[in-house]
């Protein structure tokens, strides 16, 4: 029998990861630049702050040292397609491949190892209550800075000039540029956004979901990252909604094994991806839904002398 309070304090530690990665993705879009480096960026944060946990006992160095870790991959990548002005895809994908290996290097001998318990936020006495107590008081402070950053990018984007700037950079750089606006500068600021986020969702999936470095335990999470922010329609909101829908997914599969369901487990442990395939093909058929939200520039190159 699966216990439904369980599951969803399971359901929201889970989506922390892929919440973190896909909210930094989406404002690195919003200013028209797609990043398909953040599952190498992930398992750079994940490795970095998993050592930094194991060597000072500290979860908050752990936080911090996963998140410039990740953020000198994706300055390594900011550097290559605005300055080198190399093809963001290829980039990206390299980006990927180039963390995962560097990260399996760095994580020799650490399996493992002990690292410190995070605390939780709430006292005992409440987070013990029946049913809120877990579900809502019962969680380690970065869950609730995973939602404060969504609600922070949500109000950034919309309402403030910093944000209006990333959005018009996105939409169409070369008025932008002819505004006055730096738009190299603000895209490579975004791009390191979205890998301190990244990094952020790798330290928290190592040294406080897991509590262990596994190589390339990341499991394909910064690809579901991507394919929330499309999901989402470039929605800070929608992408809290679909992050808690596929680490659901994610999680319930894992407890459906467990009960000994009569579906093949290979069928369960692949849901969460045919999920990810399942939606993109979804939205892909509406050119309204596809389009709607999606930077006009995203993805071409910016520049300065033409």
């Amino acid at each position: 029998m699966i216990d439904p309070v369980t599951l969803a304090v399971a359901l929201i530690v889970a989506s922390t990861p892929i919440l973190f990665a896909a909210i930094g993705e989406l404002v690195v879009e919003k200013s028209g630049v797609l990043n398909l480096g953040v599952e190498g960026m992930m398992v750079i944060g994940a490795v970095t702050g998993f050592i930094v946990a194991v060597e000072t006992g500290s979860t908050l160095l752990a936080m911090v040292a996963g998140m410039l870790g990740s953020m000198v991959l994706a300055a390594i990548f900011g550097f290559l397609v605005l300055i080198l002005l190399a093809n963001q895809v290829a980039t990206g994908l390299a980006l990927t491949l180039f963390g995962l290996g560097l990260a399996a290097l760095l994580g020799v001998g650490y399996p493992g190892q002990p690292v410190p318990v995070p605390l939780d936020l709430f006292p005992p006495p409440i987070s013990e209550w029946p049913v809120v107590g877990p579900v809502v008081f019962g969680h380690p402070p970065m869950i609730y800075l995973s939602i404060a950053l969504v609600v922070l990018v949500w109000f950034v984007l919309g309402h403030t000039r910093a944000g209006l700037v990333v959005r018009a950079v996105g939409e169409s750089h070369d008025a932008a540029h002819a505004l006055g606006y730096k738009v190299v500068r603000v895209r490579f600021l975004a791009i390191l956004f979205g890998g301190a986020c990244a990094g952020l969702g790798g330290a928290f999936l190592s040294v406080m979901r897991v509590q262990n470095w596994i190589e390339g335990m990341t499991a394909g999470a910064g690809w579901i990252a991507l394919a929330l922010v499309v999901f989402a329609s470039w929605k800070p909101w929608r992408v809290l909604f679909g992050a808690y829908l596929f680490g659901g997914i994610s999680v319930l599969q894992l407890r459906l094994q467990v009960a000994e369901v009569g579906v093949p487990v290979t069928l369960l442990s692949a849901s969460p991806y045919l999920m990810t395939i399942l939606v993109l093909v979804l939205i892909s058929s509406s050119r309204v839904r596809t389009h709607q939200g999606a930077p006009a520039d995203l993805g071409k190159v910016f520049h300065a002398g033409r």
